[in-house]
């Protein structure tokens, strides 16, 4: 057996967790409704209703009347009940968060949950998936299951970044960089030396930012941000068939007892990549071993019917290519463009 069934109490405890945090992600949804404010301002010709969002951005609603009324009454009124409702159940997260410490309920590295964590409060989740290795996190915390440590073994997360969305996501990066944003979960982040794609902290923990194949209008080379330094995806023969598989979305618990939700390739695309890998040539012979572990496991859990197809975020829409690897530490097949990629010139970014 490459995995063995959780405890019936922390079971319970994960389920409980789960359920406290999808409540917590359903209600800041709502929250996110009422975002901002409303009053009344007093002009020339009486009180007018503005709706403000941010400093800058502020909207006249209408002058005082009875539509107007209702719509302030209605406003503040849900942005007070939402408001109770998330600051109750963050601190239920909170306590489910020390009992699942207590309890040992997860094994998910903290770096990985905080980076997680991270981008859904950037806003950027929507925009990654979690590929390779750390995958297995959210399969076995979906089935109850741990999968025995030396199928899980990896210093490096690989995100899959979605190129089909690169212009929703460089609006919201015009202030910011991805290397900015790691440093906000680990101040010891840096562009690693020779790799453009790669960051680093001072533990030896990478994040590799990965891409499918540029494609159609894809701009190639094309930088995470305007910033110097900041990473630049690299290219890889799996992309394209790991963005077009349906998603599978599971809240993942760190060894420190904080959750956060992962979404990752539906299990059936997990195997059916793994599989090829373990087969191919030009894939690094040390790692082909574990592609085949990690897909027999995978395909155990489906067999016994652990694994469903896939289950997904109530934001998240659901929605293959093997090329030779020129860098062995990134789990996927990467095509021979990093050097390219590291040294293009600034217009490659637009």
């Amino acid at each position: 057996m490459n995995f063995i069934q959780l405890p019936t109490r922390v079971q319970r405890q994960l389920i409980d967790s789960e359920t406290v945090f999808t409540a917590l992600e359903s209600a800041r949804r709502a929250q996110a409704q009422v975002r901002g404010s409303m009053f009344w301002r007093t002009d020339t010709g009486g009180d007018v209703l503005v709706r403000a969002t941010s400093s800058a951005s502020q909207t006249r609603l209408g002058p005082r009347n009875a539509v107007t009324e209702e719509i302030y009454k209605k406003f503040t009124s849900k942005k007070t009940e939402v408001d109770t409702r998330v600051a109750s159940l963050e601190e239920e997260v909170e306590s489910n968060v020390r009992l699942n410490r207590a309890l040992r309920v997860g094994r998910c590295p903290p770096v990985v949950v905080g980076i997680l964590q991270r981008l859904e409060r950037e806003g950027l989740a929507r925009h990654f998936l979690t590929v390779g290795t750390h995958a297995l996190y959210a399969y076995e915390s979906a089935a109850g299951v741990r999968i025995t440590s030396g199928v899980m073994e990896t210093q490096d997360i690989d995100l899959l970044f979605d190129a089909k969305q690169r212009v929703t996501f460089a609006t919201r990066m015009e202030s910011s960089s991805f290397i900015g944003i790691l440093k906000k979960v680990d101040k010891t982040f840096e562009l690693k030396e020779g790799s453009s794609e790669t960051a680093v902290n001072d533990k030896g923990f990478e994040v590799d930012v990965i891409r499918r194949i540029a494609k159609d209008v894809d701009p190639h080379p094309w930088c995470m941000s305007e910033h110097e330094d900041d990473i630049w995806p690299v290219q890889v023969g799996t992309g394209e068939k790991m963005g077009s598989s349906p998603r599978f979305s599971q809240i993942v618990v760190g060894s420190n007892g904080a959750m956060a939700r992962m979404t990752t390739i539906a299990p059936q695309a997990f195997v059916s990549i793994k599989k090829a890998l373990s087969t191919s040539p030009t894939r690094d012979p040390r790692k082909r071993l574990k592609d085949g572990l990690q897909s027999q496991v995978v395909q155990q859990l489906l067999d016994d019917h652990r694994l469903m197809m896939g289950s997904h975020s109530p934001s998240e829409e659901v929605v293959g290519d093997m090329e030779p690897v020129e860098k062995p530490e990134i789990e996927n097949e990467v095509i021979s463009q990093k050097t390219t990629e590291k040294k293009a010139p600034k217009p490659g970014r637009k």
